[in-house]
């Protein structure tokens, strides 16, 4: 009982800074490797085109403002360069994830061996490639559910004035949950937990999920921060796993 307790009591902020230092540990680093520098080559160069395009994309997007909302433009302008600094990072986030995605599966193995003793049956290099078909249609799920709710939300933006003021609240959220579901998920997948079974699971700890969630999102969006987010979250979500997921769900 008082383990649970204090399990409990371990929110997602604990999680995402377990992250940092879980990523450091000897024998955990060079599975890093790739899912680092498939972050850094994607996320950091699609950045810096971000930065040289925005000077162009924000006056086109303030033009599409009625007069009678000009008054408002001194709110709306940092909430579109926020809006489309979020949409973009996360974008391009999903698709360093959809490239990484069995090499994240990995690291998230490892690191689960290594914080239980007790390593996954058919784990390693070579049943990491077996199971890239598995994977990548699991990857598959995970967009399904995210594309129509993202399409939802990116319409609210049409809307002159109150839609370009919550959009970018509601996306925050949204981005948060989906980045709780995104890491969240290797563990989950490891032990072949059904996409629909990890979601409800997640919902029954979604205040620290969320936590866990929104600050992936907003250092997604710090550059060189950013670089080094994916592997990081990776080793923060499969700690929470261990400690909220594993009895009830693993593999034993």
């Amino acid at each position: 009982m008082p383990v649970e307790k204090s399990v409990s009591s371990l929110n997602g902020i604990h999680y995402f800074a377990e992250g940092w230092k879980l990523v450091r540990l000897p024998g955990i680093r060079r599975y890093v490797i790739i899912p680092l520098l498939v972050n850094i080559l994607l996320l950091g160069g699609a950045f810096i085109w971000l930065f040289h395009r925005l000077s162009q994309w924000i006056p086109q997007l303030m033009a599409h403002i009625p007069d009678w909302l000009q008054w408002l433009s001194y709110l709306l302008w940092p909430l579109s360069v926020i809006s489309i600094v979020l949409v973009f990072s996360y974008f391009f986030s999903t698709i360093a994830n959809l490239i990484a995605a069995p090499f994240c599966g990995l690291l998230a193995e490892q690191l689960e061996g290594r914080l239980t003793g007790k390593p996954l049956p058919d784990s390693g290099w070579v049943a990491m490639f077996k199971d890239i078909p598995r994977i990548m249609k699991r990857e598959m799920q995970k967009l399904g559910y995210y594309l129509p709710r993202a399409l939802g939300l990116l319409l609210l933006y049409f809307i002159p004035g109150f839609g370009q003021t919550v959009a970018p609240v509601l996306w925050f959220l949204f981005s948060a949950w989906m980045l709780s579901i995104q890491y969240c998920d290797y563990p989950f997948d490891n032990h072949k937990v059904s996409f629909q079974q990890m979601r409800h699971a997640l919902r029954r700890h979604k205040s620290a999920n969320m936590q866990f969630g929104a600050l992936v999102s907003l250092f997604t969006m710090i550059p060189i921060l950013n670089l080094a987010i994916m592997p990081v979250a990776v080793c923060g979500a499969t700690a929470m796993w261990v400690d909220r997921y594993r009895q009830q769900n693993g593999r034993h």
